[in-house]
């Protein structure tokens, strides 16, 4: 089996050595060479990066990669192997283990990530501007309205499956990145991000986050869950001070 996890990054970095693993520049058009494949070449969407961010790369993997299983990682956060320990670096998945586990499930995604005290929803407008994610369910009830209870259920509840990291059988991949970037282009042309400040652009990389809860249940795919390690250290701290201020405050 062919598998190919592409790595999104936009820098030079550590990268798996495993041979399953493809470092891809993701929002190469006009940039300098960093000594990977670029995002750039045969049917793209490189120059959309600054608002699609790491999409941009599953977009030329679902348009000009050639391998039975796809997937998506970034340069500091991979899936783990559930079967062994070690370091974050020994313990990245390798394609041996990747087959095994393709043999089990049809896709496999992240460990759930819990916020407890807000809902996916509430979670995100509390971090950025709330239009976007309003104006994806809304395409979602207009243009796929069987997926519409679906979208309520994810939105309502309090953990999800981020990070837009997954590991699909081609078919499977082909069928969410068509979905996926209908809905994506269809919120692009309606969303006037004139006056978002330059994190805030990265609109379609946020609430595209959502959309693959949504599409895996709403279709009642097999899915099997596995560990993702941020590979740097995270003062947890910082960070939990930065959720409860966005929520209170």
């Amino acid at each position: 089996m062919n598998i190919k996890i592409i790595v999104a990054t936009h820098k030079q970095y550590r990268m798996p050595s495993d041979p399953a693993y493809l470092p891809i520049h993701v929002g190469k058009s006009g940039k300098r060479f960093l000594g990977y494949e670029g995002d750039d070449t045969g049917e793209n969407i490189s120059e959309k990066n600054a608002n699609y961010c790491e999409l941009t790369g599953l977009y030329w993997a679902w348009k000009n990669l050639d391998a039975d299983v796809i997937g998506l990682a970034h340069y500091r956060r991979h899936f783990m192997s559930p079967f062994r320990g070690g370091s974050k670096w020994e313990r990245i998945i390798t394609v041996g283990e990747l087959d095994e586990l393709c043999g089990r499930y049809d896709i496999i995604v992240s460990h759930k990530r819990k916020y407890y005290i807000e809902n996916n929803y509430s979670h995100y407008i509390h971090a950025h501007h709330k239009e976007g994610l309003d104006l994806l369910c809304k395409i979602i009830k207009d243009y796929y309205p069987h997926y519409a209870r679906t979208c309520d259920i994810v939105m309502n509840r309090s953990w999800g499956h981020m990070f837009n990291m997954f590991i699909m059988k081609r078919d499977y991949c082909d069928r969410y990145c068509e979905w996926l970037f209908d809905i994506l282009f269809k919120a692009e042309e309606r969303l006037d991000i004139s006056s978002y400040s330059a994190v805030e652009v990265r609109v379609f990389g946020y609430i595209s986050e959502f959309l693959l809860d949504i599409w895996i249940e709403n279709n009642g795919y097999k899915y099997g869950e596995i560990p993702v390690k941020f590979m740097e250290w995270q003062n947890w701290l910082v960070k939990g001070g930065r959720f409860l201020m966005r929520k209170f405050l």
